[in-house]
């Protein structure tokens, strides 16, 4: 697949920095969101059954609304809808506000919802438009170089609400000075991103007819009339639902599973939080200096697909004091698979290009099924008052057919195209 901008550097850079821009200017929203949102469920005093409800507020929007994005950037490109994700990201963000106000769960749901219709438009154009606009060879380095920029922001967002809240004592009157500036950050950058110079790309054959010849690169999506009939994006979207949910369950289990290991009476278990978050950004590091000049991208997801094998037999034959470190391995294997996926997975779809990206973005759901299923085989394997660590373990066997199933993508499946 080839890019209407050109690949060298010099060119690839305003845009790269803008989009750079985006993706801290978002890493910072979610991480303030992320620090505040079970905050405000404690408040509410939700039940099981409520905080189930706060999941599938934040990941139906990419189930609901992923191919209605697809169609809208087709018809306004990717800045415009970059800028409308925006402002709907605002009008979220905003939203939490009333929520915690009026103590009440129904707009706090809204909010979450509204901003997840936000996410998934702006994930829809993001991730296609760093993919396309430079050579594909090395659409996994620019993937990790905005991981970085994701990664960073994101830990800066205690330190900012830090600056306005006491973070030991957080009350409701005091979080909507936090949300309040965080609106205004996201509408002046889709000012910003409305004006700026970003250019428009299009992947290669997007423009073509549907009668191009089959040699030429983008004509293979041309000649179908459905993206139902191009495997290799199909198995893509289950990769990437994979990927997305051995990213998420690591990150949300890892102080349970500490606690479990090291016993209740711990200090700080919450520490073990960040080392999932450090290994994959070390991966991103690895990305952005090896590929493609030291590794191609499709050899670096076989390669970290295969760690990601080996860390998950680590956490599951280890006694848990040794094998709970073997979740930062689990986060560096992580780390380069979303960006080496997505070229994989968009390659040759021609003028279904948008529309393989708003399938692959409602993949996204992954991060929600994963955590349930991990409960589920908790709760089936569980005998006592509380889980121990072999039930984790029984639980954790779930990284092996996700990363042997990515394995196989990078292997095979990317290449299956259906004539």
């Amino acid at each position: 697949m080839t890019n209407k901008t050109s690949g060298k550097q010099s060119t690839l850079f305003i845009p790269l920095l803008l989009i750079g821009i985006l993706f801290f200017v978002i890493g910072f929203g979610v991480g303030i969101s992320g620090f505040l949102t079970p905050f405000l469920q404690s408040a509410l005093n939700l039940t099981v059954t409520q905080s189930y409800l706060v999941t599938a507020a934040i990941f139906s929007a990419f189930l609901i609304f992923g191919s209605p994005a697809g169609q809208l950037i087709k018809k306004v490109g990717y800045r415009v809808s970059m800028v409308i994700a925006l402002l709907i990201m605002a009008l979220g963000m905003i939203l939490f506000v009333p929520s915690a106000n009026m103590a009440s769960f129904p707009v706090f749901l809204l909010a979450l919802f509204v901003g997840g219709i936000g996410n998934t438009l702006l994930q829809a154009s993001v991730n296609p438009y760093v993919t396309i606009v430079g050579p594909m060879e090395s659409a996994a380095m620019r993937m990790s170089l905005m991981g970085i920029m994701n990664k960073l922001a994101w830990w800066l967002g205690p330190v900012f609400l830090g600056l306005f809240l006491d973070l030991n004592n957080v009350s409701l009157d005091q979080v909507s000075l936090p949300f309040y500036i965080v609106t205004g950050i996201l509408v002046a950058l889709a000012v910003f991103m409305y004006f700026a110079p970003l250019p428009e790309v299009k992947a290669a054959g997007e423009d073509e007819s549907s009668d191009a010849p089959a040699t030429e690169s983008g004509s293979y999506g041309n000649s179908k009339k459905s993206i139902f009939q191009m495997p290799h994006v199909l198995l893509g979207v289950l990769a990437l639902f994979f990927y997305v949910g051995v990213e998420t369950l690591p990150m949300v289990s890892i102080i349970g599973y500490a606690n479990t290991v090291f016993g209740e009476g711990m200090t700080n278990p919450e520490s073990y939080a960040k080392w999932v978050p450090i290994g994959m950004f070390i991966g991103y590091i690895f990305g952005v200096l090896a590929i493609p000049k030291l590794i191609s991208q499709t050899k670096a997801l076989r390669l970290f697909a295969i760690i990601g094998i080996l860390a998950s037999l680590g956490v599951l034959l280890l006694p848990g004091e040794i094998g709970i470190y073997f979740l930062v391995a689990i986060g560096f294997a992580n780390s380069i698979m979303w960006g080496a996926i997505w070229p994989l997975a968009i390659a040759d779809l021609g003028k279904f290009t948008k529309t393989g990206s708003s399938l692959l973005v409602m993949a996204i759901v992954g991060g929600a099924i994963f955590p349930l299923l991990f409960g589920a085989i908790i709760d089936l394997f569980q005998t006592g008052i509380a889980p121990i660590v072999s039930d984790y373990k029984a639980a954790y066997t779930i990284f092996l057919p996700a990363y042997i199933f990515i394995l196989y993508f990078a292997i095979a499946g990317y290449k299956i195209r259906k004539k």
